[in-house]
Formats: structure tokens, sequence, C-alpha cells
């Protein structure tokens, strides 16, 4: 990187300073105290480093050491000054056309880290509850942890996508139960979801139940026809397992046309019924973590970071939520697994502490595993905001990508921070202009493909009918750097060089964004990148008279559009070639 390549000459320059006696009374100097920041105001070069903090130990003023630290570096064709305390920096072309370069020739591994400490990660998101579509706030999830899954391998990671079935719960039975009464109702019975809201909870009203007690109807007829339609005598068990097996394949169809794909879907039942959950009890038990109370089994959490102490098992032998959770995860490690990250909604931030201290009261790091809490949507219809909910008809994530389409649920779906809430505008998102972001950033690398087939392409003399050869033949276009002038790559043009160094900083995205586990940032780098972008076609003349200059420059847009393809295969958004 750049930066790094003006950080190395800062400190290999101090070093020589410091034993050259320019730095006061500095006797040694430690690597990496220093940091490169960008100046605000671009007059002032790329990069600067302020030195200001070596004043404390070298007892000179800060421009002095600035300016002493530069007598020992090797300027080539940089630009170098001191402003105060601070040391700036210009790239020449040498570096910016080495740039360009390994773009063009690294290409879908532009940004790839050489080495890194590679983890085997497991990466658990969604995992909603098999009880009815998805809403939108299952998109965020979805399109966030498959981001991030994208990132983290390209990154060099090994990731394992999973998503956790919710199955074992009171709920399947509220399923079962409810699709009972859409069966009656679909076979003419005047029987409807109950009216008192307490006894409501205990059943799923909405509407998308409907085509399922069709479907069961179709396909159980005989045996409806010799039970006389009495939903009653079809045993309990296989009205949730129909309802489940449905609805779950509801959920995977649109989880494959949303561009999401798990290696693995676990059963929470199976984890159940394998003794796995027992296992861990027993476990906890032997270690006398667990105490009885009230005829509850408690676990004590709060001796291991925990605010309290938890239960685990009730009082009538039911398991809570958090057994499971605790058997979970330790089947993840033993799975054989570095790290584990798992995103969560919001409302689940109480279960952090409690997970952490099961794997630390049973033996193992609790550090492996790393919670994502994300906020919800917000999603705005004509201005006003939707709510959401299983429990009536509700905006679901299908609906939405059916009216906004992949592309534009994705980018908007991971375009802010998981634990900022997201106010996702329809209206907006649909609108063919620069005020959607998913549509500039296409349009970018549209426009980029744009330019390069009128310089690759014959063109057809609509008055005469006569044939216009290419600017450039394919294969000078194929080998684009080793032909272009790299001399005049730049020059004095402020938009080419802003775009180069934004082209740069794509390397350190992928960097903080994958140690960071945060996705939103690549959303910001293309729309930074494609504001660059429009920025230098609407200022500088790609094709021109003189065809070294539309070399370089078309090496530039090849860069462009390399670099705006890649980012958009990481969030899973299509990139363009016409619009």
């Amino acid at each position: 990187m750049i930066k790094d390549y003006f950080l190395n000459k800062v400190e290999e320059a101090i070093e020589k300073a410091v034993q050259s006696g320019k730095l006061g009374q500095m006797t040694e100097y430690e690597k990496g105290t220093l940091a490169v920041e960008r100046p605000k105001n671009v007059d002032f070069g790329d990069y600067a480093v302020n030195v200001s903090c070596l004043a404390r130990t070298a007892k000179i003023a800060p421009p002095l050491i600035a300016q002493n630290i530069l007598e020992f570096i090797d300027k080539e064709d940089n630009e170098y000054t001191v402003i105060a305390g601070f040391i700036n920096f210009k790239a020449g072309n040498s570096l910016l056309c080495e740039l360009i370069d390994e773009i063009i020739k690294k290409k879908s591994l532009f940004g790839k880290p050489e080495k890194i400490d590679k983890e085997k990660i497991i990466l658990e998101y969604v995992s909603a509850n098999p009880t009815g579509p998805f809403h939108i706030g299952h998109g965020r999830w979805a399109a966030m942890g498959s981001v991030l899954a994208n990132l983290l391998k390209f990154y060099g990671h090994e990731v394992y996508q999973e998503f956790y079935i919710n199955d074992a719960g009171s709920q399947i039975q509220k399923l079962g139960n409810s699709l009972a009464i859409r069966i009656r109702q679909e076979l003419g019975e005047d029987v409807d979801f109950p009216t008192d809201e307490a006894e409501r909870k205990n059943y799923y009203p909405g509407d998308y139940l409907i085509p399922v007690a069709k479907e069961f109807i179709e396909r159980n007829a005989e045996i409806l026809k010799q039970v006389q339609n009495d939903i009653s005598l079809i045993p309990l068990q296989t009205l949730c397992d129909f309802a489940k097996d449905y609805e779950e394949k509801v959920q995977r169809d649109l989880l494959e046309k949303f561009r999401v794909h798990f290696d693995n879907f676990y059963s929470e039942l199976t984890l159940h019924n394998s003794g796995k959950v027992d296992e861990c009890v027993n476990k906890l038990k032997a270690s006398g973590k667990i105490y009885q109370k009230d005829g509850a089994d408690w676990f004590k959490s709060s001796d291991f970071g925990d605010d309290q102490d938890r239960v685990i098992k009730k009082a009538d032998g039911a398991n809570t939520y958090l057994t499971a959770d605790i058997a979970y995860h330790i089947d993840k490690l033993n799975r054989g697994f570095d790290r584990m990250i798992d995103i969560w909604g919001a409302d689940h931030h109480g279960y952090v502490a409690r997970v952490k201290a099961s794997l630390a009261a049973l033996g193992r790091d609790p550090d492996k595993l790393e919670i994502l809490l994300g906020q919800l949507v917000n999603l705005v219809v004509n201005g006003e905001e939707v709510r959401m909910g299983k429990r009536k008809n509700m905006v679901t994530l299908e609906d939405l990508i059916d009216e906004v389409g992949v592309d534009a649920t994705r980018f908007w779906m991971t375009m802010r921070n998981i634990d900022t809430t997201l106010d996702f505008d329809i209206d907006l998102a649909k609108k063919n202009s620069d005020e959607n972001p998913v549509f500039y950033v296409q349009y970018a690398h549209a426009r980029a493909c744009s330019i390069i087939r009128n310089v690759i392409n014959d063109k057809i003399d609509t008055e005469s009918g006569k044939t216009i050869p290419a600017i450039l033949t394919e294969s000078e276009y194929n080998d684009l750097t080793e032909n272009f002038d790299k001399s005049i790559l730049s020059g004095n043009i402020q938009d080419a060089r802003q775009l180069v160094l934004k082209l740069e900083e794509y390397k350190s995205m992928i960097e903080n964004s994958a140690k960071t586990r945060q996705v939103y940032t690549i959303c910001r780098y293309v729309q930074e990148l494609a504001s660059e972008f429009h920025s230098f076609y609407n200022s500088v003349r790609v094709i021109n008279d003189d065809k070294q200059l539309t070399k370089a420059r078309l090496a530039l847009v090849y860069s462009v559009k390399t670099v705006l393809n890649n980012a958009l295969e990481l969030l899973a958004v299509t990139a363009p070639e016409r619009m």
C-alpha cells in the first residue's frame, strides 16, 4: 500500500536521523509509534505523518524534527513537504502507475493479503423460527451475514456458514394449531382465531398459512376423506411437521433467490435428540456449576461475568433456550472451529454474557465466540413506516425483493453499520437516479464498460457506411500495462490523482473490514469510488487524439471497472455492463 510505503520511508529516515544525532536527545525509535492520515486539504498532499509526539524525547521543536527527518528520505519522484510537525507526502507517477499495474495484473485477487493468521470460522446468522416467512429484519441479517462470509473468505479465512433452525420449542405446536384452523376454514367450517389477545398469542394468524392449508388438503385428500374432514382426528404432530417442512422450504428457496448460501442447516431438534443438551447440563452439574432453587436448575453464570445466575431447566422439567444454546456452541467447538461468529438481533443482547459464561464454565475459551448485535429495519413506504410481525398480515422479505429487486435489497440492507437502525426507503431504492446509491454505483461500472467498448470496438459511419477502425486493437487493450506511457497517467489532473488514491484505499478497506467484521464499509467505499470516477469522467477526456494518453487513461478506467466489480461481487450485487 502507498501509505505503508510512505510510513516505512519516514520510519527508516527516523532511525537514520537518530543514529546521526539529528533528533536531539532521542537514542532510539520504536516502529509502530506513528500513523498515516489523509490531510483534509488535498493541496497538502496525499498522506501525512504527525511526528510531533517525538518531541517529548527529542526535546526539540516538532517542525525541526520533521525537517531533520526529511533530510534522510530518498524522495525518488515523490514530493515531501513539512507543515508544522507534519511530514506530508504526494505520490509520484511511479507509485501511482505501479498500483494500476497491480490491479490489471491481479484482477479479482487485487486487495487480497498475501499472508494472514488463517482461522477456521463458523458463521451463524438468520437462524429464524420455521414458523413463517422472513420479515425484513431477517433480510438484513441474511445480507450482512453473506457479505461477511464473502469478505472473510476473500481475506483468506476458511468460513463455514450455518443456519440454526429453532424447531424444538412450543412455537412449532403453535404453528400446527394455527394450520389446523386454516385447514378447517378451507374445508368450509365457520371458525377463526381467538379474538382475546392473550389467547391469540398462542397462534400465528397470518394469511401466509392459507396456501399451506391448501397444499395439505391437496396432498392428504384420502386421509381427510377417511376422517370425514375432522381435523381433530389427525395427530397434531403431523400438522406441525407439515407446516414446519413447508415453511422451511419457503425460507430456503428465498435465501437462494437472495443469493445467500448456507453450508448447513442445523436442527435444534436433532441437538436435543442426540443427547448433547443433557450432556452439557450433566457436565455443569458435575463441576458444581448448577444448583436448585424453587424446583428449577440454576446455572452459576454470575461466577463467569454474567450479571445474575440463569435458569437452564424449569421446574416442569423443560429446558430453557439458554440450555440448547450452550450445547450448540460447545458442539461448534467440538467440530473443530477456531472461531464462532454469530449475528443476533439487538433484543438478544442479554444472551451474550450467558453463553460466554457457559463456555468458560465448561473449560472453553469464551473469546472464541464473537457476537454481532444488530438493530432492525424500518421500512419506509410513501414516507411512512410499516410495522412488521408474524401475528398479522405483514411486509415480508419476499415482498421487498419483488418490489425493488435483489440488488437494491442487498445493497440497502448492508449500507449501514450493523448497530445502527436502518431506514429502508422503498421509493428511493427503486429510483434509477444518482439519489439511489446502488444505481449510482452500478452506473459507474456500466459507464466504465461503455468507455472501454468505445475504444476497442469498430464503428460504422452513419453517412458513408464505412467502418471506422477501433482506437485500440484487442491485443493492445489486453496488454495495457506494457503499452501505456506511465509518465502521463495522471500528470497535473487532480481528479485522476484522487481516483488512483481511492483505488489504493481498497486494500486497506478490505483489511479493516475483515478485522472489524464491518461490511457497511464496502458499500461506503464503492459509493466514494463511484463518485471519484464520475468526477474524473466529467473533467477528463479519456478518448482523445493522443493514442498513448488514451491508453494511459483507459488503464485507469479498466482499474476502476475491476475494483468496482470485485467489491460488488463481495456484496453479491450484480455489476452490469449496460444500463
